[in-house]
């Protein structure tokens, strides 16, 4: 487990597939399965924060073109 918190989407997710497969495939002791879920879920929420960012700079970027071609 690492403390860093992952800069991009795709490094978040890849950490998140890794603690699935963690948690999936190992016999985890309880203490740590909750420590990966922890883990888990930060990176979760993170990746659905970063999802949101993209969608509102699509959504902003698609307004911006409707009105280039409204004009």
């Amino acid at each position: 487990m690492t403390d860093i918190q992952p800069t991009s989407y795709e490094d978040a997710f890849k950490s998140l597939q890794e603690i699935i497969s963690r948690l999936e495939d190992e016999e985890l002791s309880l203490e740590e399965s909750l420590k990966l879920y922890e883990e888990g879920k930060k990176l979760s929420d993170q990746c659905a924060k970063l999802l949101e960012k993209a969608q509102l700079r699509v959504s902003t970027l698609g307004e911006g073109s409707q009105v280039l071609n409204e004009d």
